[in-house]
């Protein structure tokens, strides 16, 4: 009893102090805050894609408690920016308080349509203010945003059940709806120009029987979860060209996310992958940077052609979520290409198939997490999930000139299912490879590093030397251990940059050795 009333006193007391205590006075006032920053830059956004969110800092450096008459965007109810204030979205506040010797968040992001802008000629800097306070002692900061045009493609939705139009694919044999969002490009939409950029939404296809052709210099954004695909007897001709700008790339064909900010522009997996659908003929891909994809090529099908499913020259794959390039029983030719930074492997040739590779860079300096996985993987199988394997033939898998390596070790395995039946044909030359196996976990014939009809003048486990691999910077310097090693070609050709290769030495990998500038 003793207990219960003296805790009823307490409360009463609480509850007396709490009804007399004097509240906080806010004295109102405009002038004398700071700001984190003068100027809020949202950096780049596509036409009605909204960016990223922004934030600045007010400070309250006095020891009074103060109240901003005031906070709104210059240009009102009709701007393009959107304000959050203390929890609160909106474009104009009054009286918004700030303790002494405190601070808060503004919060800034936009959406802007470029239609709706004046004179935009594909491109417009958009601008605008926050106020803060009134009168003569009025504070602002300054908004900017760049907004470019471009041309979107996206599938259609239906009004009424809100379903979003959907692929239908010939697959062996038969036409299959798919649950893969996306829709087949229109004649008028066969050419990607240099013109302005292209933004995909969902999957766009290449019909039946057309081609995709990619001019030089074009730009092309992936929203999540969207690619390109290129179906049963379709093409894709990527025609980049050499850049005289190796920072700007003027000339060559960039895939890529379609977060235009700069703390996107490395991260993987923004997006899903150019896909060659089994049954698609004659790809070639010239002078093109895929980067930040879940898988930058996924190639299906078509081991035994006469002509290669893909012939890819001269590009870089960069910052894959999953796989750079993965082969399922597919045939590819490549020369002058660069892949590095994957999630799981570079890339990887299963399912058999057929797969030459000249002057190649295969590298992986994944720094996002654990790697299990090499930078070359190549097998003779696939299981369904269901305890059923399926192999297939490796017809012939040649790295003649290139650089295989890594921040792991081994950096290449040969994951083959031994059967009578089928071919496992591979060939290591004139190579820089790595490769330490000090458990002696690997073993069998096809790590017989002194079979020659294996391997053939390879050099193990020497420094490439890579500029800054981390970042994808993947030239090589003069003291390269892949300097000199290549076997000559006739013609000798020229490397990534366009540098002509030495007729006698040339380096092995996509570039020839050079000082490496600061």
């Amino acid at each position: 009893m003793k207990r219960i009333a003296t805790f009823t006193i307490f409360s009463l007391f609480i509850l007396l102090w709490s009804s007399c205590r004097k509240e906080l006075d806010f004295d109102t006032k405009s002038g004398g805050l700071v700001f984190s920053k003068d100027t809020v830059y949202l950096d780049t956004v596509f036409s009605n894609i909204g960016s990223s969110t922004y934030n600045l800092k007010v400070y309250n450096q006095s020891d009074d408690n103060i109240s901003i008459p005031s906070l709104r965007l210059a240009f009102g109810e009709n701007s393009e920016y959107r304000l959050n204030v203390d929890g609160v979205a909106g474009k104009e506040f009054q009286d918004v308080e700030i303790l002494a010797n405190d601070s808060m968040y503004v919060f800034v992001e936009t959406t802007i349509d470029i239609n709706n802008l004046p004179n935009t000629n594909g491109e417009f800097l958009y601008t605008d203010k926050i106020e803060f306070g009134t009168g003569v002692n009025m504070q602002t900061v300054d908004l900017v945003t760049l907004v470019k045009d471009a041309y979107f493609i996206y599938p259609d939705r239906d009004n009424t059940t809100g379903i979003v139009e959907t692929l239908t694919l010939n697959i062996g044999g038969e036409q299959v709806e798919t649950n893969i969002q996306g829709r087949y490009l229109l004649p008028e939409e066969l050419t990607f120009t240099n013109e302005k950029p292209y933004v995909v939404y969902g999957f766009a296809a290449v019909p039946n029987g057309e081609t995709l052709t990619v001019d030089a210099g074009a730009r092309v954004h992936f929203h999540a979860d969207s690619g390109l695909l290129v179906s049963e007897g379709a093409s894709l001709n990527v025609n980049g060209a050499l850049s005289s700008d190796s920072e700007v790339l003027e000339n060559e064909v960039i895939f890529e996310g379609d977060r235009l900010e700069p703390s996107f522009s490395e991260v993987p997996g923004q997006w899903g992958t150019i896909w060659l659908f089994e049954g698609s003929v004659n790809n070639t891909i010239n002078y093109a940077t895929i980067k930040n994809a879940s898988v930058g090529i996924l190639s299906d099908g078509n081991a035994n052609d006469i002509n290669d499913k893909l012939t890819i020259t001269n590009s870089q794959i960069y910052n894959s979520s999953n796989y750079g390039i993965l082969g399922r029983n597919t045939s590819i030719a490549a020369e002058n290409i660069v892949i590095n930074n994957a999630g799981l492997t570079s890339f990887a040739g299963t399912l058999g198939g057929k797969y030459n590779l000249t002057h190649c860079t295969i590298a992986n300096y994944w720094s996002n997490g654990f790697r299990q996985f090499p930078a070359l993987l190549l097998n003779n199988f696939q299981e369904d999930g269901q305890g059923t394997v399926f192999l297939a033939d490796l017809t012939e898998a040649n790295f003649n000139n290139c650089i295989i390596y890594g921040n792991d070790n081994p950096e290449f395995i040969l994951d083959e299912i031994s059967d009578d039946q089928v071919a496992f044909n591979f060939k290591f030359t004139h190579s820089l490879l790595r490769f330490d196996d000090p458990n002696n976990s690997f073993n069998g014939p096809n790590y017989n590093f002194d079979d020659v009809t294996k391997y053939n003048n390879n050099v193990f486990n020497e420094n490439p030397y890579f500029k800054n691999p981390q970042n994808n910077q993947m030239a090589i310097g003069e003291n390269s251990a892949a300097n000199g090693i290549a076997t000559p070609l006739i013609p000798a050709g020229t490397d990534i940059l366009g540098t002509p290769r030495d007729n006698n030495t040339p380096d092995s990998g996509a570039y020839e050795s050079a000082p490496f500038e600061d």
